[in-house]
């Protein structure tokens, strides 16, 4: 039971792996779009938009969302897979108090993993959204 939960949490993380490998393998924007005015402000907003076009930078900004979204989905899933695991766990102990403790610091390190990515969520959204000009 313990080599096939840790099969497919191997498995499980193999995902966020192949997300980020493709995201990195996206083509790259070859010459600046002379319709992007660029000035002389050094911001990281400017920079951007200086080097891509418009098209660009919208599905730089939705890409770059999607894939923060995707693996904080992730983990979130896992972290909620981990607390039915350790409820599980809790239930089948049968008073044996290592066991107990076992499956209760899986429920609590589960709870602490979804409370990180809802936290996490609202991080990455409000530093989006900050270079968006939506916050």
């Amino acid at each position: 039971m313990k080599h096939m939960i840790k099969r497919t949490l191997q498995s499980l993380l193999i995902v966020p792996a192949l997300a980020l490998s493709l995201s990195m393998v996206a083509p790259v924007a070859g010459a600046a779009d002379p319709a992007v005015p660029c000035d002389d402000t050094v911001t990281i907003t400017n920079g951007a938009n200086c080097g891509a076009s418009e098209s660009q930078q919208t599905d730089l900004q939705a890409s770059f969302k999607l894939v923060t979204n995707v693996l904080l989905f992730i983990i979130g899933a896992v972290s909620v897979i981990m607390l039915i695991i350790g409820g599980i766990r809790y239930t089948v102990s049968g008073g044996d108090s290592a066991a107990v403790t076992s499956a209760k610091n899986t429920i609590l390190y589960a709870i602490v993993g979804i409370i990180v990515a809802l936290l996490a969520y609202a991080v990455v959204n409000f530093v989006v959204g900050s270079f968006d000009g939506t916050v």
